[in-house]
């Protein structure tokens, strides 16, 4: 893979509010006029595809996790796609709304690929939890914790709590890359990495996943707009992608021309 073309896989752990109630119960009514401290990100657990390091940082000595914003957004901005499992709805709304808090900016979009969507939306597993995936998929699981952990890290500044912390985040970081990989081959492509990478597809049967040459022809197929369809699969990673035929046939008119001119 070209290290021109990067995706970054990232898990958070998040703080609770601290807050005032007259006692715990069900169906409880808690205004925010209640909320003593607001929660934060307590960690941000990252990688690169194929890169064996894991980075992990935490808020600072006083729990503010501005400085470790502004680092792992630089990050984000050199990703060409970002993947996490609920991201979509978790992570990536709470590392904006934070940023927003401290005033760091952050680009609106990314290319995301939110691997519990993708479970919902494309197969139907007995549960979409990051940990049942990795027993169902890698035969392995997310590391045991409790909310004490977060009660000895918020309230006593626990650094041996933190650090464990640190582990079960990067952890989930390494599961999410190895689930996504088995998920991968059912998913349509979000970018096409020939491209991406800065090189001209010589034509369009090319993977858009590892940009192999070695792809075959599975189907056609016509929408109802009554414009056909070539959907070829990639022979060395099992990608399946579809491009419209009058692009197809001309694009590799277009390579055989060259390919005799040269």
């Amino acid at each position: 893979m070209s290290a021109l073309f990067r995706r970054l896989f990232f898990d958070i752990e998040t703080s609770p509010c601290i807050l005032l109630a007259w006692g715990p119960g069900f169906k409880l009514s808690i205004p925010h006029e209640n909320i003593v401290r607001e929660r934060a990100i307590i960690c941000i657990a990252w990688k690169w595809e194929d890169s064996k390091v894991v980075r992990c940082e935490t808020w600072d000595k006083h729990q503010n996790d501005k400085a470790m914003l502004k680092q792992f957004v630089g990050v984000m901005h050199q990703a060409d796609e970002i993947v996490g499992h609920n991201s979509d709805r978790f992570d990536t709304p709470w590392i904006r709304t934070r940023c927003l808090y401290h005033g760091i900016p952050m680009s609106p979009e990314f290319v995301s690929i939110d691997t519990l969507k993708a479970a919902r939306s494309k197969f139907r597993f007995n549960s979409n939890r990051l940990d049942y995936l990795a027993r169902f998929l890698l035969g392995d699981q997310k590391r045991p914790t409790g909310f004490d952990l977060w009660k000895r890290i918020l309230l006593d500044k626990d650094p041996v709590a933190l650090r464990k912390m640190q582990r079960y985040c990067k952890h989930d970081v390494r599961l999410l890359e190895q689930v996504f990989q088995k998920l991968s081959p059912f998913l349509p492509a979000k970018t096409h990495r020939a491209v991406a990478k800065g090189d001209e597809p010589r034509f369009l049967g090319m993977c858009p996943e590892c940009a192999s040459e070695r792809t075959t022809i599975n189907r056609y197929r016509t929408t109802a707009a009554g414009h056909r369809k070539v959907v070829y699969q990639c022979q060395d990673c099992g990608k399946y992608n579809t491009v419209a035929e009058s692009r197809w046939l001309r694009a590799k008119k277009d390579a055989e021309e060259a390919a005799e001119c040269g």
